[in-house]
């Protein structure tokens, strides 16, 4: 590097010293801004005053307002039926000839699905879904005998009386 190099770069390097101090010095006037009214900024304040007077309106409404009712029902709990328990009769005076078996469950055959050699059974008993197949116990009271491609055979444990079930036809389905 050359002197007169050298000295171009220090004297840069004072003039840029030089300038920082001199703009650190210079106090800013705080000018004020100035507001102009324009006619959109009127219509804007319109605009928000009838948005204010809506939400207090709200507000008021919401407060007279009753509170919501506490559910009726859960619907993400099954099978959770409050049943009266009818008291039964103590058999006073009763004749011999008189049938204490329990009265048949209403029990009605809807389908009927077959994977390979295996069909199974469905039944609706009230609102009860039941899938059974040969052999197995419905309801406390039948055994399937036999399930068909057109029927099922329910075997009372009761009383050992037969009882078949047919699929209704899609025809005489009202």
């Amino acid at each position: 590097m050359t002197p007169a190099r050298a000295a171009t770069y220090l004297v840069g390097a004072v003039l840029l010293a030089a300038w920082l101090a001199s703009a650190a010095g210079v106090v800013r006037s705080q000018i004020p801004p100035v507001y102009r009214s324009f006619p959109e900024s009127r219509q804007l304040d319109a605009v928000v005053l009838d948005v204010q007077t809506q939400a207090s309106r709200l507000r008021e409404r919401l407060a007279r307002a009753p509170s919501p009712r506490a559910p009726v029902r859960n619907p993400f709990s099954f099978n959770n039926r409050r049943t009266a328990a009818s008291p039964t009769p103590a058999p006073t005076g009763l004749s011999p000839s008189v049938n204490l078996t329990p009265a048949e469950p209403l029990l009605v055959l809807i389908g009927i699905a077959e994977e390979g050699a295996t069909r199974t059974a469905m039944l609706e008993s009230g609102d009860e879904l039941l899938m059974a197949t040969e052999g197995q116990v419905l309801a406390g009271r039948y055994r399937v005998g036999k399930v068909g491609p057109d029927g099922v055979e329910l075997v009372d444990v009761v009383t050992g009386a037969t009882r078949r079930l047919v699929l209704k036809s899609p025809a005489l389905l009202p």
